[in-house]
């Protein structure tokens, strides 16, 4: 589920509870990053603002300076070329050079502001440009950290809810682990079948039931000289065991257990042959049906399925007499395991 998702940021159970045990803390957290990121470029952009606001000013009285320097210089050659000459020829040569000089200071005097204008327009634009970024920055702070946090926020909040619905999934995994260990400590002539299923070709008629019987899945097998013993687990709550709406384990492993009485006893498939054979006639192979519960179990009693805690469930199959010796435990073993998740021909 979580990779049809692309959710990646999880490796562990405990990653997904931790998750969402601390949900509002890391909606807190990505408020205040958002915010402290927001109030750091805020921050260079004032500083960026003062530096541009100084380079601005100093490129300014760098450029008057420039043309207040010219303008001193021509009036002074102009005084100058007012003087007498030695003679009528370079009186006549210093009037004219005269006039082209006062002609050059008229036209940078009338043209002062706008030469000033135009050499420091790139840095009073860039000056602008950032003066206007602050102004907005300061006057729509709300707005902008509001619209950074929505897609997160969203994101957040898409990645709770898909936890929140894998929660009950996770709580089964969780049980059938529990389960599988504790069963994993029964002697080494038990054979321990995890996830078995199965699906019928030919679904089975539940007559009791009036029920068709498509595919079973059962959480775990466990084979013993005693017979079968098919375990259904719920990690189930107080709270769960008292509703309604949840489906009744204890139906679905009786439907599961006739599916599989039906299977062992196919005259068609001849599963005698599984276990030796006795003068009286044939063996009777037992079925029993078990509900493991994690944390709590009802106190009520049902037919046919036994309810048991973690702590009671082994001590519950070792309680029955061995019926059947290793050759015949493993060749029911074989059989199961010949035909766990396949389509099943053989009704």
């Amino acid at each position: 589920t979580l990779d049809r998702e692309g959710i990646t940021r999880f490796r562990s159970i405990g990653d997904i509870n931790s998750f969402l045990k601390n949900y509002e803390n890391e909606k807190e957290e990505l408020l205040f990053n958002i915010e402290h990121t927001f109030e750091n470029e805020l921050e260079l952009l004032q500083t960026k603002s003062l530096h541009l606001q100084r380079a601005y000013e100093d490129l300014k009285s760098k450029t008057e300076s420039g043309l207040n320097t010219k303008i001193y210089r021509l009036k002074t050659k102009c005084e100058n070329l007012s003087h007498p000459a030695k003679n009528a020829v370079l009186d006549i040569l210093n009037w004219y050079q005269q006039q082209v000089l006062l002609a050059y200071k008229f036209i940078l005097e009338k043209s002062y502001k706008g030469i000033v204008h135009r050499q420091t327009r790139d840095a009073r634009t860039l000056l602008v440009t950032v003066r206007e970024k602050v102004n907005t920055y300061t006057s729509k702070r709300q707005t902008i950290i509001s619209e950074r946090c929505g897609p997160k926020f969203r994101n957040l909040e898409q990645l709770k809810s898909i936890c929140s619905e894998l929660k009950p999934l996770i709580a089964g995994a969780i049980g059938e682990n529990l389960v599988a260990k504790e069963l994993e400590k029964l002697s080494d002539d038990c054979v321990l079948l995890n996830d078995f299923s199965l699906k019928f070709v030919k679904p089975i008629y539940n007559k009791n039931e009036n029920d068709l019987i498509r595919s079973i899945q059962i959480d775990h097998l466990v084979i013993t000289h005693a017979g079968i013993f098919i375990i259904e687990t719920k990690n189930w709550s107080k709270t769960s065991l008292e509703r309604y709406d949840l489906r009744s384990p204890v139906k679905q492993i009786q439907r599961v257990s006739y599916a599989i009485f039906v299977l062992l006893n196919s005259k068609k498939r001849n599963t005698n042959r599984l276990l030796k054979k006795h003068h009286w006639g044939n063996k009777k192979l037992p079925i029993r049906n078990i509900v493991a519960m994690i944390n709590h179990k009802p106190h009520d009693k049902f037919n046919y399925v036994a309810i048991k805690t973690l702590n009671e469930l082994n001590g519950y199959i070792n309680y029955f007499d061995p019926l059947f010796d290793s050759t015949e435990v493993q060749n029911i073993a074989d059989h199961l395991i010949q035909i766990n998740g396949q389509h099943y021909t053989g009704i």
